[in-house]
């Protein structure tokens, strides 16, 4: 499932308690060159390598997808993923529009979902209050979000983060019903149809 959105409109919060209600979900943590915040934590927020090492594994093809934003390089690991799928796991991808294309060539049964604020001034006092960034860094990521949110139309699902617990339960409903669609259903029920549909 490709989750994205513009900075400051609460996509890492949603991914976080959406992954506390729905124990089959796991996140694929993305690899960056960005420096370490304070709170965050190597290999749980991010994998932070140096550009070297980012290079060297976009040479080698380890990568999903890579994407350039803010100054920073940003990848999902192709292995990291796929071994989460074979071992039965729904994963998540918190990346921007242009990971998502890159995600839909690979996988086009991936599921897509665009999460908006419920204003640019609410999307503003969100960028300003948790105090992550100067002034002109707020400005940058304003500038941005319009073009993120520009692409809004190529993504599957769209949830508007205005009240925080209606947003996750949209979230969990579209895991549920993507669940009970034919093909995973009909993957995870093989004997019971081949039961159902046998001669007594």
């Amino acid at each position: 499932m490709i989750v994205s959105a513009p900075s400051g409109a609460g996509k890492t919060s949603l991914v976080a308690a959406l992954l506390k209600r729905d124990p089959r979900l796991m996140v694929a943590v993305s690899h960056t060159t960005r420096t370490r915040r304070p709170q965050e934590k190597n290999g749980v927020d991010y994998h932070f390598v140096d550009a070297a090492r980012f290079r060297k594994m976009v040479e080698n093809g380890e990568f999903l997808e890579h994407a350039e934003v803010f100054g920073n390089h940003y990848g999902t690991s192709a292995e990291a993923v796929d071994r989460q799928r074979a071992e039965g796991r729904d994963v998540v991808l918190e990346i921007d529009f242009q990971g998502a294309i890159q995600i839909r060539e690979r996988y086009p049964e991936a599921v897509s979902l665009f999460i908006l604020p419920p204003s640019q001034s609410a999307l503003e006092i969100r960028l300003e209050t948790r105090g992550q960034d100067d002034e002109s860094v707020i400005r940058e990521r304003l500038a941005n979000a319009r073009l993120e949110m520009s692409h809004y139309a190529e993504y599957d699902y769209l949830i508007v983060n205005d009240a925080f617990e209606t947003a996750l339960d949209d979230m969990c409903c579209i895991v549920r019903a993507e669940r009970l669609r034919l093909r995973p259903q009909r993957d995870r029920l093989q004997t019971l149809l081949r039961d159902l549909l046998s001669e007594p």
